[in-house]
């Protein structure tokens, strides 16, 4: 006897299965006239052991509604493009993998990822509202991708979704919990039962914004009835969980603040940089994903400090005291906070302008300015290493303000300069512009000023490359500040002490703007004291101010990486020629090599290479500012293998 039994269960899925169906879909094939003999009980007990299978396996495979909430609140674009966009792309995508593969794999609403290992680093953060299953956040985050790629080669963008959220920067943007430009969006239905349901909607964020901050996770789901057996107000508000507690706080306030906009419409958003506020009269979350949000409520918002003053107060009797203390309280607790500057924070990531830090907090930071924490100064400032509460170390440049620039122009200039991003180009966090002092707070270079590494206390450390890949870098940024930036910037200031190395050795060039904030009535040229070398002839004599001045400072400085010597008039022995005049009779006489650092190599350095690196740096010094390549035309030269100039340089005298 042989019995071949084969099952089939999904045609049985939409319909009712009867005994021919088994017969046709389950394919039960008796092969042998013995089966013939098989009872009818045994039959029956293969029919209902199939049926039970069938109802089982119907049961976990019936259809699920699926939400991923993709009703789009906001998209946008930095305004600004990355430098290098097949790293930033790899970079970028990397990330998004990354992203994708905790929401899937490991079941999370949250997450960060970043690919920071490279000069173009990416940072990337999702966060799914808690209520959405896993194959819904992720469809939600699917969608936030492809959004999000539209940026093309923007340096940063950011999608938000009623079910999602994703934000990537080429900068850690983690600890920041509310920016200029959160925004409302409303409904313009009006909710049912008008008043009673504003009143309501308004109690329930209320209660969100003060609970949702202790609860772990930052997530909080409620509903509210707005009159018994009538309808109810539904509610949620989450936090990104890599803020504090009190940046939940400040943030769910900006958003309570404005959300108020929305009421008594029928439902409302709040959308910040790390916070989303939401009500609607209709459940957009499952009922059981609802919290009891009452415990988190007790004392609603009052310190320990606070209730134990009171306390005092109530059992000493003085009744003026404790009227006194509650109406302080109260003041305190329904105090409105300054209103949030509105606009798109999704216009331009990374790109609203410096932070204000409080004096005190970078005074803390810098140790009162104590000399053990001092970097190094110059004509514009001394620079003082920082320790921030959030453990982040930043460079804080000391400037003193004068009764001749007002305060507002100062801080325009600060919001220009803040606004300018490369990743040639040292980052301005923030500032502070209280009191007589003016602190401008910047991201910390571990490696310090590029001159240590050329003739300080660093020297021999660079080899040839890596002065290459500094040289490249800092013409890449000036080409950028000069003609890829929305209107032409001039450094004016651009030397070997004002280019700063990162982990990787990797150019910065800092200061930029510095003259800008400088009072009217101090000459720029006094900041250039003992380092007149750097100066462009006709700027030193006549003042002529063009982007061909930074041509010549950067030529200066690419003189100094291949010497290792200074320009610096200052330290030249007597008798013994500047750093150019060097550079000049060196390649008149057909001997480049003659003018390489000693401390280099000789293996690393062929002939050809510096010989094109010094005639580079040859045609930026040019006496005549029309004889000198611009910037861009110098990024050419360096990246290209064939012939590197085409003029070659002149001596002239100075004009």
């Amino acid at each position: 006897m042989r019995l071949a039994l084969t099952i089939s269960f999904f045609p049985f899925l939409n319909s009712t299965p009867s005994h021919h169906q088994l017969g046709n879909h389950g394919k039960l094939i008796l092969k042998s006239a013995d089966c013939k003999k098989i009872s009818t009980t045994m039959g029956t007990t293969f029919w209902n052991l199939g049926v039970l299978i069938i109802v089982i396996v119907a049961s976990i495979l019936k259809p699920v509604i699926s939400d991923p909430q993709t009703n789009l609140l906001n998209r946008g674009c930095s305004q600004y493009n990355a430098t290098n966009f097949r790293d930033f792309h790899n970079n970028r995508n990397a990330t998004f993998n990354d992203l994708r593969n905790q929401l899937s794999l490991q079941n999370k609403h949250f997450a960060t990822a970043q690919q920071s290992r490279s000069p173009d680093p990416v940072y990337a953060m999702v966060q799914c509202r808690n209520y959405l299953s896993t194959a819904d956040c992720v469809s939600c985050f699917d969608a936030a991708v492809a959004k999000a790629v539209k940026c093309k080669d923007a340096n940063g963008g950011r999608v938000v979704y009623d079910g999602c959220f994703l934000r990537y920067e080429s900068n850690t943007f983690y600890d920041q919990s509310t920016l200029p430009g959160n925004v409302e969006i409303c409904s313009t239905q009006t909710g049912s039962r008008e008043n009673e349901f504003g009143a309501q909607a308004q109690a329930l964020l209320k209660d969100l914004q003060l609970a949702t901050p202790r609860i772990t996770g930052y997530f909080a789901a409620s509903k509210r009835e707005v009159s018994p057996g009538g309808r109810t107000v539904y509610g949620v508000a989450q936090c990104a969980e890599t803020i504090s507690q009190s940046g939940c706080e400040d943030c769910l306030t900006v958003a309570f603040n404005n959300i108020q906009g929305c009421l008594p419409n029928a439902d409302g958003r709040a959308v910040d940089v790390a916070c989303f506020l939401r009500y609607s009269e209709t459940s957009f979350f499952p009922d059981n994903q609802t919290i009891d949000i009452t415990p988190f409520l007790r004392g609603r918002g009052l310190s320990k400090k606070k209730v134990i003053i009171i306390g005092v107060a109530a059992a000493g009797g003085g009744l003026l005291i404790i009227i006194a203390l509650a109406f302080i309280l109260w003041c305190r607790l329904h105090r409105k906070p300054e209103a949030p500057q509105k606009g798109n924070i999704f216009g331009a990531t990374e790109l609203q302008g410096p932070v204000a830090y409080d004096f005190k907090v970078l005074k803390t930071a810098t140790r009162d300015f104590s000399k053990e924490c001092k970097l190094g100064g110059g004509g514009f400032g001394e620079v003082f290493k920082g320790t921030l509460n959030n453990g982040n170390i930043v460079a804080v440049k000391k400037l003193k303000a004068t009764a001749s620039r007002p305060k507002e122009e100062v801080e325009s200039e600060i919001r220009v300069i803040g606004n300018v991003h490369h990743r040639n180009l040292i980052r301005l966090l923030g500032c502070s512009t209280k009191g007589a002092e003016l602190l401008l707070v910047y991201e910390y270079m571990a490696n310090g000023s590029l001159d240590k590494f050329l003739y300080g206390d660093k020297r021999g450390y660079l080899n040839w490359k890596q002065r290459f890949d500094i040289v490249f870098g800092t013409a890449r940024c000036l080409a950028y500040l000069h003609e890829q930036y929305h209107f032409s910037l001039i450094h004016r200031d651009v030397k070997s002490s004002n280019i700063l190395l990162d982990n990787y050795f990797q150019p910065k060039i800092s200061d930029f703007g510095m003259a800008a904030l400088m009072p009217e009535d101090r000459s720029h040229l006094s900041s250039f004291s003992g380092n007149l070398g750097y100066i462009a002839p006709e700027y030193a004599i006549h003042g002529q101010l063009s982007e061909k001045v930074d041509v010549y400072s950067f030529g200066v400085v690419v003189l100094e990486t291949i010497s290792g010597r200074s320009s610096n008039y200052k330290t030249v022995e007597p008798g013994r020629d500047n750093l150019l005049e060097q550079a000049w009779k060196q390649y008149e006489s057909d001997m480049h090599l003659a003018f390489v650092d000693e401390t280099l190599d000789p293996n690393d350095c062929k002939t050809d290479d510096v010989k094109k690196l010094l005639e580079i740096a040859l045609l930026c010094t040019q006496s005549q500012p029309s004889r000198r390549p611009t910037m861009s035309e110098v990024v050419v030269m360096l990246s290209s293998d064939r012939s590197w100039a085409q003029q070659r340089p002149l001596r002239t005298t100075v004009i």
